[in-house]
């Protein structure tokens, strides 16, 4: 080669320059299901328990969560969709002692122990950020996206969602880059809620994080605090498994525990008190035991790390009590970060009716952090179960060849929503009775509106309804 021709080559590869990657975070929403309702299920849960036997509107619930859908997806903010469940669950009915067809369970449970009927009928799937804990690849030592269902035992209705979510998750996350373990073991010592316990901390979704997560009980040191009126759910030990699974930088991953005054408030999971984005951590004065402490350790460890500052925006018991926390679900709020980089707080409308929690909005985005403005979705119908806007929503960071690597037809846009809202349309009832539950024509109902929702997003019969379950075994 002349040394001309050398030179040409060698300009020719300083000028080529790779494009950095894009990294987005995606919002995995869950779709209200058809037989959506409010049987009171979840103790701890104050709305839950609250709104025992109220008359719920499933119409109208799927179709607030499919708007909060297109809300964030005017924001710029990445969007999909997780599928509801099949219910009743007759395999549960079945392992309950009750036999027969489909009508016959339906039939015989409703008479001699409705609450299983009801349990077996609950549409609580919705709230995605239980689904699973999720770790960026980013954040991996193997440079994978890795995702762990929640096995969700302390709650029965909820226990019966692991192996739908497994299926949904593996056939949306497949191949190379990615790794869905199962879940972890059905055992006390093991108990996982999922992503409504952690929280990532970086200064841009790209980069490696501190992934914090926050536990109600340490499974093996029964002497420490606990919650005296309502149960911790969350164990230490079934996150450090995860972040074992998950293969996390052991400086990376911080295990921190609820405060036990929260819990018995009915912060039940640690996103009813805190919610983290990017280099934001947003929280109450009394979500985690030992905070100032807490607080203090993770600004020097967030320093350490990036070279940066955390900023925390702490409010406190005397701005919004736990009580108001609570019933208002402020920090069950989304923070999201747009293309243009600002971040918008995603409140439930209930926080703009409750004084004292509209003033302090008002006030965090008057104040030096990244928050710089705020929506108010109208998500009452889950509300009044106890899930806001972070609960309808898993949080997973992709870059641009990892989204395009999964299953497309769940990502979000007009054609998809307008899709949807005709499918609700059609198969979801106005209002549901605690003795609608009863009506063996649920299941039959809820069957086909899942079977058209399978071919609607692109997926292989059998991922959202197993064929037993058609058969009715």
């Amino acid at each position: 080669m002349s040394v001309a021709r050398f030179s040409s080559a060698f300009i020719a590869i300083q000028d080529f320059q790779v494009e950095p990657m894009l990294w987005k975070e995606v919002n995995f929403d869950g779709l209200v299901g058809p037989t959506h309702n409010y049987a009171g299920l979840s103790f701890g849960n104050l709305a839950s328990e609250k709104h025992r036997n109220v008359i719920s509107r499933p119409k109208m619930a799927a179709l607030q969560g499919i708007e909060k859908m297109r809300m964030l997806y005017d924001l710029g903010v990445e969007q999909a969709v997780l599928p509801p469940q099949l219910r009743p669950d007759l395999h549960y009915l079945r392992s309950c002692g009750f036999s027969g067809s489909p009508n016959q369970l339906i039939l015989q449970a409703a008479e001699k122990d409705p609450i299983q009927l009801a349990a077996a009928t609950s549409a609580a799937s919705m709230w995605t950020a239980n689904a699973a804990t999720v770790s960026p690849s980013c954040d991996t030592t193997d440079q994978k996206l890795h995702l762990t269902p929640a096995n969700l035992i302390s709650g029965v209705h909820r226990s019966l969602e692991c192996p739908t979510t497994m299926r949904v998750l593996e056939a949306i996350f497949s191949g190379a880059k990615f790794q869905v373990h199962p879940a972890l073991p059905s055992s006390l010592a093991m108990s996982d809620e999922g992503a409504a316990n952690q929280m990532r901390l970086a200064p841009k979704h790209a980069e490696q994080a501190l992934e914090i997560f926050v536990f109600g009980r340490d499974a093996f040191r029964t002497s420490e605090s606990q919650p005296t009126t309502f149960p911790a759910r969350q164990t230490r030990q079934a996150f450090e498994a995860i972040a074992r699974r998950h293969q996390l930088d052991d400086k990376r991953a911080l295990f921190w525990k609820q405060n036990p005054a929260a819990i018995d408030c009915g912060a039940f999971h640690n996103d009813v008190v805190a919610v983290a984005n990017e280099n934001v951590l947003f929280c109450h004065e009394d979500a985690f035991e030992n905070q100032a402490e807490k607080l203090e350790s993770l600004q020097s460890v967030y320093r350490e790390h990036y070279d940066a500052d955390l900023f925390i925006v702490e409010i406190s018991r005397a701005q919004v009590s736990l009580q108001e926390a609570v019933k208002s679900y402020l920090f069950n709020s989304q923070i999201v970060t747009k293309p243009d980089g600002r971040m918008t707080l995603v409140a439930p409308r209930e926080c703009s009716e409750i004084r004292s929690v509209n003033q302090v909005i008002e006030q965090v985005l008057r104040a030096d952090n990244p928050i710089q403005d705020v929506v108010f979705p109208d998500v009452r119908q889950s509300m009044m179960n106890g899930g806001g806007p972070a609960c309808l929503r898993l949080r997973v960071v992709m870059n641009e060849q990892e989204i395009s690597s999964i299953h497309q037809d769940v990502r979000f846009s007009p054609e998809l929503e307008n899709a949807l809202i005709d499918w609700v349309k059609k198969h979801y009832r106005d209002e549901i009775a605690p003795n609608d539950l009863l009506h063996v024509d649920l299941y039959g109902d809820c069957l086909a509106a899942l079977q058209e929702l399978e071919t609607i997003l692109g997926f292989e019969s059998g991922v959202i309804v197993p064929c037993n379950f058609v058969a009715g075994e």
